[in-house]
């Protein structure tokens, strides 16, 4: 494993339409691998695998619940709506009110391309869900938010 450097706003491939994952190979594993690592290592919750410069519909999240592996995620099933604060990794400093859905169902392969889906409930999983499936379709959560806020640094 190793760790891959997360791009920032303004790099052309986090605006991107990621493509589907055709076959899941060893290059996706390794992919799945370094983007845990990298996630873990930024201190994340999810990471989309443009968020690293692959534009591959691969996402790696983990709410304290466990890693969850997801290739070719789609939102099949919406309901409710919440509001809360997000940051991104790829949009350092910053962080914004964004309004979700509440309940999210996605279906999703997993590492060994077998058909999974996962239901989050109005938690911390279903918002970012849907932050990370946003990336693959080259959005990011400052074209969603409001109350923008550029966060404090501590000088030490």
């Amino acid at each position: 494993m190793s760790l891959m450097d997360v791009k920032k706003i303004g790099s052309p491939v986090l605006k991107k339409i990621a493509e589907p994952v055709e076959t899941i190979d060893a290059e996706i594993r390794r992919l799945l691998d370094d983007m845990a690592q990298t996630m873990y290592e930024s201190n994340g919750v999810g990471l989309a695998a443009p968020q690293v410069g692959v534009s591959k519909r691969v996402v790696v999240i983990d709410v304290g619940e466990g890693l969850i592996e997801l290739i070719n995620p789609e939102i099949v099933r919406t309901e409710g709506s919440m509001k809360g604060t997000e940051g991104c990794l790829s949009v350092p400093g910053m962080s914004g009110e964004v309004e979700r859905f509440a309940n999210v169902s996605v279906k999703y392969l997993n590492r060994r391309g077998k058909q999974q889906r996962i239901l989050a409930k109005g938690d911390l999983l279903s918002r970012c869900l849907q932050h990370e499936i946003d990336h693959l379709e080259g959005i990011l959560f400052v074209e969603k938010a409001s109350n923008l806020v550029k966060e404090e640094t501590q000088n030490d």
